[in-house]
């Protein structure tokens, strides 16, 4: 319960607090510390209704004084602060056994804010747009190739050879079957011709997408530009980042516990084994769970006749009986998706408690937001492992044409290696539900991590771009009425496993054979 103190303090100050600000407050194990964040948190705000909103306002504030605070009260409020989903970048020190061979673990969490505060407008958008193309323009502008880089309101109506950077507004063939793109900048428009003889290049350019942000080298005049080459953000690395210890980290996603199709007995041959004495179980420190934890309710039409739990609660409260399962050494990271109690638009909030309440007391489980990038730490080694559900995937299979001849739904890490290479979660508006951010476009990936996990798809597969390890994840149900509609054919029960010392990864099968036929699924040759 809340101390006397800070309560006499609320009641002394006229000030109405958020049920979570109280479970803030909660976190200090000092009274008086807890009093005195309380009055500084309103002088700086100058508010009596103290919400979370209010803390996001007062971010530097809000960092600078729980980095002054010691010891528990600290760590304490560092992770309430991660639970209630709020934006401050948050370091915990990992307490390990003695014995364990390596004592400094930690890790730090990022993730932009997801509260809206406001009611979103047009404007919005357009601001949104401006953030992620100068965000992605200092990319590009890193690029050799783009020589003679000029904004498009300077080309004159002499020709020249010129580089612009540019966002594609628009795509349309000529009746010669040449490709004619219109791209923007800050300051104005201008149409590009790409010529069908240039097979390579009219390939490429093909392949752009509404709203891809691309460096164009070009030359032409203010009426129309020739395109020569064409060069995305990408994401590279250029010395994959190793660890000392022998950690190995897990990938899950898709759970959809409560459903009439989910795999118990499969998941609970998981369990088992990440409890045995099996060498590769007792290395790993970390498991990630990229969202659709649970199946949900009302999330498709017709759902009512697929769900075994009609209310979420009881959803979540399956789930927790597995999470607590899991050895308190291991450390769980676990994003929503579309089936979680969170709402649609990107970037998602954490699992909401007043569903997801079951979740809460898992000590060794951390909820983030979708997505989120977790950094493990080693010493001064940070393996960065970026965490997104895949909303977007479907989309980049629909529209690009490789990915649609490769039957990507079954390869779905092709699909993400497009990410990376625009350095955009879901670069086209409209491929994912978002939130437009004015400040900073939460889904442009402005650091190059180490793994990029997503779920979504229902398949394990595993690809490398660039030196990025690219793990979507399988899932732990049967195919659904739903999905054989869709023509989605899922391969359960499959958990990689990537060690963080050799870089090698492997996939274990989990699958119940007998549990597969019970629930009339199909078994993958």
């Amino acid at each position: 319960m809340i101390k006397q103190e800070i309560l006499d303090a609320i009641k002394e100050r006229g000030l109405l607090l958020e049920k979570e600000i109280f479970d803030l407050l909660n976190g200090f194990n000092d009274a008086n510390a807890a009093k005195s964040f309380l009055i500084a948190l309103e002088q700086q705000s100058g508010q009596k209704i103290i919400t979370r909103s209010v803390l996001n306002k007062n971010f530097e504030f809000v960092k600078n004084t729980v980095g002054k605070l010691q010891g528990e009260d600290k760590s304490g409020i560092e992770n309430i602060f991660v639970k209630l989903g709020l934006s401050l970048e948050v370091t915990k020190e990992k307490i390990l056994p003695k014995g364990e061979l390596n004592n400094n673990n930690s890790y730090k969490i990022f993730y932009s804010d997801t509260k809206s505060d406001k009611k979103v407008e047009v404007n919005d958008f357009v601001g949104n747009f401006r953030v992620r193309y100068s965000a992605l323009q200092k990319i590009l502008m890193q690029r050799s190739e783009l020589k003679n880089l000029i904004s498009i309101n300077r080309i004159s109506g002499e020709r020249q050879a010129l580089s612009i950077i540019g966002i594609v507004s628009e795509k349309r063939f000529t009746k010669n079957k040449n490709l004619i793109i219109k791209f923007e900048d800050l300051t104005g428009e201008i149409s590009a011709l790409v010529k069908a003889s240039n097979t390579e290049l009219f390939e490429k350019a093909s392949e752009l997408q509404l709203d891809d942000i691309v460096g164009v080298k070009t030359s032409g005049n203010r009426d129309l530009l020739f395109v020569f080459d064409i060069f995305f953000p990408d994401a590279m690395i250029l010395e994959k980042m190793k660890f000392d210890e022998e950690v190995c980290v897990g990938f899950l996603s898709d759970t959809h516990c409560g459903g009439k199709k989910h795999l118990k007995r499969s998941f609970g041959k998981f369990i088992e084994w990440i409890n045995s004495g099996d060498e590769t179980a007792k290395k790993i420190k970390y498991l990630f769970f990229s969202g659709d934890n649970i199946d949900g309710v009302g999330v498709y039409p017709g759902q009512e006749n697929s769900i075994e739990l009609k209310s979420t609660r009881e959803q979540y409260e399956l789930l927790a009986s597995y999470l607590k399962k899991i050895p308190e050494r291991i450390t769980m990271f676990m994003c929503p998706g579309q089936h979680d109690s969170s709402r649609l638009a990107e970037p998602q909030p954490i699992i909401s408690k007043r569903y997801g309440e079951a979740l809460y007391g898992i000590e060794n489980l951390i909820l983030v937001t979708n997505p989120a990038m977790v950094k493990l730490i080693e010493k001064d080694k940070e393996f960065k492992i970026l965490m997104y559900h895949g909303d977007s995937i479907s989309d980049f299979i629909r529209e690009i044409k490789e990915l649609r001849e490769a039957k990507a739904f079954k390869t779905p890490a092709k699909a993400v290696k497009h990410m990376l290479k625009r350095r955009h979660l879901a670069p086209t508006h409209s491929s994912a539900v978002y939130i437009p951010n004015a400040e900073k476009d939460p889904l442009v990936i402005s650091e190059v991590p180490d793994v990029l996990c997503t779920g979504e798809m229902h398949r394990a597969d595993i690809e490398n771009y660039n030196g990025v390890l690219i793990v979507t994840g399988s899932c732990w149900q049967s195919q659904t009425p739903f999905e054989e509609k869709r023509g989605n054919v899922p391969d359960p029960c499959k958990v990689p496993i990537l060690n963080l010392k050799t870089r090698e990864i492997k996939i274990f099968d989990f699958t119940d054979e007998k549990e597969i036929e019970e629930k009339g699924g199909i078994k993958i040759v």
